[in-house]
């Protein structure tokens, strides 16, 4: 089975409040969408945090294949090999998605303008508002309840 994944991370600040925006396709058609506070860090972390996200289902899915798209060009060439990885904070990121990568028979990565990942962006901007307005990190998945709305 092949999927797509289309990951985005934002952040109000740099590093301040983030949080992550997955979308995971099958045939073109929407299986899953994440949109998650993950507390304070860099938007670079908040990246790589999508992706690991969004890697982590696929494999519960058992896709074999996946194409990854992305709108971050520094992730985008660390994980393709045209740039090191130099930051402290997100070299154990980019070991994790290595790790996961060996999980699946055939991987593409894109790299894409943003106005072609803006679902996963609108997910990632739309959960760093509600935590950078309420302070509360309990962003839960689309389709979810909130916390909250459960007594």
């Amino acid at each position: 089975m092949k999927i797509e994944i289309f990951t985005d991370g934002a952040c109000s600040g740099n590093p301040g409040p983030a949080a992550i925006g997955v979308v995971i396709k099958k045939h073109g058609q929407t299986i899953k969408k994440i949109s998650r506070s993950i507390g304070e860090a860099t938007n670079n972390i908040a990246e790589y945090t999508a992706l690991i996200y969004g890697l982590q289902e696929a494999l519960i899915l058992k896709a074999r294949a996946i194409e990854v798209y992305t709108d971050s060009e520094l992730m985008h060439k660390q994980i393709v090999g045209q740039y090191k990885v130099k930051h402290d904070g997100i070299k154990p990121l980019f070991d994790q998605v290595q790790h996961l990568l060996t999980g699946f028979g055939q991987v593409k990565f894109h790299r894409v303008p943003r106005e072609k990942n803006h679902e996963a962006d609108k997910l990632a901007t739309t959960a760093v508002k509600k935590t950078s307005r309420s302070g509360r990190p309990d962003v839960h998945d689309v389709g979810e309840e909130s916390p909250s709305s459960k007594g």
